[in-house]
């Protein structure tokens, strides 16, 4: 006898119905601002993946919001307000990005909770002179390339109540962390955390457990393709940055713009082979069945079924 799932699973038109009456709160034109290069996201989509999982989510929020209310209740204490966290995971190319900033705009549109941040944990890699420093300019986007003390910081800062937070400021153009340039969080209902490797279980070094970013969210989503639709994602990406970011004189990778279509897609394919699709067997994968909530991608780029754990 097979053991019982610890996930339900549903295909995506009996999913779109646990939308109920949410009504749809963004245009086509907000929908074209949130959508990243290569993603083929669009307003169907949002009604039918992601306006449902913004009501769950909510409701979740809310839940959580008594929770904290009960407890203050019961010590006889002030509210004090502490923010969701949200944590969503998943490989380069994926769309995970998009995923974060489609949530974030649906989620500060719900009366009870309109001040949503969003955070990208590209903004807690070391900056590429520690990189180079410590020979790790081959493992960008990997966990030991992160300032993993600093982002644990900052969230048990938010969680503890703290209402003034900034984060470093990353740059997809220089591909480094910008000097004197800072994000402010203020006061939010709902942070964001998006990241390939925030999903990462606690561990335990020397005898002492180890805090992980995972521990401090509330909620969890994990964005997930078949690793030959994301490989030729990425290659799809990487032609596009050619024609476009590769091709301003500060980009990091602007050597790139000048290959022609079999060099691109070679170096394209070699940078998978040797550094995400590496970092997504190795680190990002097995963080899979940790997410409470698992969106599958199909051939399209688009979301076919959803996995919600069972609580």
């Amino acid at each position: 006898m097979n053991a019982p799932s610890r996930y339900r699973s549903f295909d995506r038109n009996t999913w779109a119905g646990l939308r109920a009456a949410t009504p749809l709160t963004l245009s086509e034109a907000d929908v074209a601002d949130l959508r990243g290069i290569n993603d083929r996201l669009d307003l169907h989509e949002v009604e039918e993946v992601y306006l449902p999982l913004s009501r769950l989510l909510s409701l979740r929020v809310s839940a959580s919001q008594e929770l904290f209310r009960a407890t203050d209740t019961f010590l006889g204490s002030p509210a004090v307000k502490v923010p969701y966290l949200l944590g969503v995971a998943g490989s380069v190319a994926v769309g995970k990005s998009t995923t974060a900033r489609v949530l974030a705009a649906l989620l500060s549109r719900w009366p009870l909770h309109p001040n949503v941040a969003l955070i990208t944990t590209d903004n807690f890699l070391h900056p590429n002179a520690v990189l180079a420093e410590r020979g790790l300019m081959d493992r960008k986007g990997f966990p030991e390339s992160y300032d993993r003390a600093a982002l644990i910081d900052l969230l048990s800062r938010l969680k503890s109540g703290d209402t003034q937070v900034t984060t470093p400021t990353y740059s997809h153009v220089s591909y480094d962390i910008v000097p004197d340039e800072v994000q402010a969080i203020h006061d939010p209902d709902i942070v964001i955390v998006e990241g390939l490797n925030v999903l990462q279980a606690p561990m335990v070094e020397r005898g002492t457990p180890v805090v992980f970013v995972s521990d401090f969210f509330d909620s969890s989503l994990y964005v997930d393709a078949p690793e030959e639709l994301v490989e030729q994602w990425y290659v799809e990406r990487f032609f596009k940055l050619r024609e476009t970011v590769f091709q301003t004189s500060d980009s990091y990778f602007t050597t790139y713009a000048t290959l022609d279509d079999a060099d691109a897609e070679a170096t394209a394919r070699r940078i998978w082979r040797t550094v995400n699709g590496a970092n997504l067997a190795e680190n990002i994968l097995p963080t899979r069945e940790r997410a409470d909530v698992t969106l599958e991608k199909g051939p399209a780029h688009r979301v076919d079924r959803v996995r919600l754990r069972r609580l």
